[in-house]
């Protein structure tokens, strides 16, 4: 049995190595669509057992014709990373050790792992070295464990006991955010019982980024009480970040609560060049964080990170009489919404180790300076740059259906974009944040482009 496992995952580890390998010139949108994998997924369930060779020999050839090159250099539709070589190493090993990371009595390397990464992550990002760290699945976890971290706060300084007695009764809780957040903060609170219509927009500047002086007659114009706020750093569409610090000390004046959505954006403080923008980010009182974007660690993986660890605690933790360590060990799951936890610890750990910290801040500062040449070469092209390019994402309208030319590109093969809508304008939207990518891969992209563009123009014409 020995054997034929080692055989097997040999089999299933030069499979993926493969792919990897072929990345740099692979087709990066998938070659079939979704209904030709349904029909080559689709079958009846084997009345007997299958030999696991086949099995994976027969998923190899259903899926390898719907796999989307995401994880190559010339995939630019969504913040999302490559794997680097010793993290994605690391991913396949903790598959293989198959930890449950609840806590350190259960799983105490993940855990160390977890608490070792989350340390190294905190000074890269200046976050304080006292917070608590919960490793999440992505953004969407990190937001909403911030926010609930928020509302056991505030409430809790009211004099109410939300994890008790609930929202039903409960003080009414001020929420501010950015009129140009992301939608996981929407979600977060529905999820989180407030509702989408809590919400108190503040107006955003000419990039994106929060208008400080908005944000103080909001606050101004409402009433005292139970107050939390959300900030951005890195808008999805133009990569502004919001002035953290300021709008922290504005915050802190009225009494509430900073959380910080920084899906992509927080990795700006680990390159000396973006440092300043997001300045003051100590100030906070909550981050959510991604390693599966800037990190290039493979999905799924993120941070929630609280300065009041016995806050975060509160808010998300449980114990049961059979959970050994429940009780005893604030650790693991205390910190995150599930329980049944795959060791997350390890792969960043490991892309941590890999770069160091020089070889975060050049990964950071690799992808801005690749997205501005994007934007150059495209600008010499003919297409108008609509954002100002201080992160790594990019906006671009080439004078043509945005969706239609996204569509045609990406049919095309040589690289992966989308489109959006950003101030009542259809865009092509370019994000960089591949370790992997050069030069040659947006010159490249941004050539297919502008040669996609011109021929939608013509037809359209036509």
């Amino acid at each position: 049995m020995t054997e034929s496992l080692t055989e097997l995952l040999h089999k299933a580890a030069t499979t993926a190595a493969e792919f990897r390998a072929g990345l740099p010139e692979r087709r990066v949108a998938a070659a079939a669509d979704l209904d030709a994998l349904r029909s080559a997924f689709t079958a009846p369930l084997p009345d007997s057992p299958t030999p696991p060779s086949e099995v994976v020999d027969e998923l190899v050839r259903a899926a390898e014709p719907g796999i989307t090159a995401n994880a190559g250099p010339r995939f630019f539709g969504f913040v999302i990373g490559g794997g680097l070589p010793a993290a994605t190493a690391a991913d396949m090993l903790a598959i293989g050790w198959d930890q449950c990371a609840f806590n350190g009595v259960l799983a105490p390397a993940a855990i160390a792992a977890e608490e070792t990464a989350a340390a190294w992550i905190k000074h890269l990002l200046g976050i304080p070295a006292t917070a608590s760290a919960g490793f999440v699945t992505g953004a969407q976890e990190a937001n909403t464990v911030g926010l609930g971290a928020a509302r056991h706060h505030v409430l809790a300084t009211a004099g109410w006991d939300v994890e008790r007695d609930g929202l039903i009764g409960a003080p009414r809780v001020r929420v501010v955010a950015g009129e140009e957040r992301h939608a996981t903060i929407d979600r977060a609170l529905r999820v989180l019982g407030f509702g989408d219509s809590v919400l108190e927009l503040v107006p955003a500047d000419g990039n994106g980024a929060m208008d400080v002086a908005q944000l103080e007659r909001v606050l101004a114009d409402g009433e005292p009480g139970p107050l939390i706020v959300c900030l951005q750093a890195g808008n999805v569409n133009t990569g502004a970040c919001d002035p953290i610090g300021e709008a922290s000390d504005i915050v802190h004046r009225h009494g509430g609560w900073v959380h910080v959505d920084g899906a992509f954006g927080l990795w700006a403080a680990a390159n000396p060049r973006t440092a300043h923008m997001v300045e003051g980010i100590e100030k906070a009182d909550s981050w959510g964080c991604d390693a599966h974007k800037w990190l290039n660690v493979p999905y799924d993986s993120g941070f929630a990170f609280v300065s009041r660890p016995e806050v975060h605690a509160a808010s998300m933790s449980h114990s049961a009489a059979y959970l050994t360590g429940s009780t005893e060990q604030v650790t693991g799951s205390s910190f995150v919404l599930g329980s049944s936890r795959r060791g997350r610890g390890f792969a960043v750990w490991a892309a941590l180790r890999e770069l160091g910290r020089e070889g975060v801040a050049d990964l950071v500062d690799r992808c801005c300076r690749h997205a501005r040449h994007f934007a150059e070469v495209l600008t010499a092209g003919g297409a108008r740059i609509v954002n100002d390019v201080v992160l790594n994402q990019v906006l671009v309208d080439v004078n043509a259906d945005a969706d239609a030319v996204a569509a045609a590109v990406r049919e095309e093969g040589t690289c992966w974009l989308g489109a959006t809508t950003w101030r009542g304008q259809r865009l092509l939207r370019i994000s960089v944040s591949n370790y992997a990518t050069t030069t040659a891969d947006i010159e490249r992209s941004a050539e297919a482009i502008l040669r996609v563009a011109e021929r939608v123009r013509a037809e359209t014409a036509g």
